[in-house]
């Protein structure tokens, strides 16, 4: 199935979710969203795992309280459903200049559509 399905839409929706500043704060908005068995490949060559993530996530909340959030802007976001219980997701994201191209796969379980697994790499346009 292709993009436009209601699967890839929740998928979507969810995503932007997780690029949401107030969401990546809060611990349990995070959670709600990731998968027990979540594994993220993340920009910088570490393996993350559900609770690490979520651990980073707070950690980067809590070091500069007062500190506006990092703004987190994506583009050509797009998905095709895999599974009846499987979307992927691809897209590019900016944070404040550091770029990443994005892939996301999205399990749906009794709970929902969570984020399974996650990948980032950096990128310079143009390169």
């Amino acid at each position: 199935m292709a993009e436009g399905s209601s699967a890839v839409d929740a998928a979507i929706e969810r995503e932007i979710r997780l690029l949401d500043p107030e969401v990546r704060s809060s611990p349990r908005l995070v959670g709600d969203l990731l998968h027990a068995e979540f594994t993220e490949f993340g920009a910088s060559g570490r393996v993350w795992d559900r609770e690490g993530i979520i651990a980073l996530l707070a950690a980067e909340a809590e070091a500069e309280p007062d500190a506006r959030p990092v703004t987190i802007t994506f583009t050509a976001m797009k998905g095709e459903q895999l599974a009846p219980d499987l979307v992927h997701l691809t897209f590019d994201t900016d944070a404040n200049g550091r770029r990443a191209h994005r892939s996301s796969l999205w399990r749906h379980t009794s709970e929902g559509w969570l984020l399974y697994f996650h990948q980032a790499t950096l990128f310079v346009p143009g390169e």
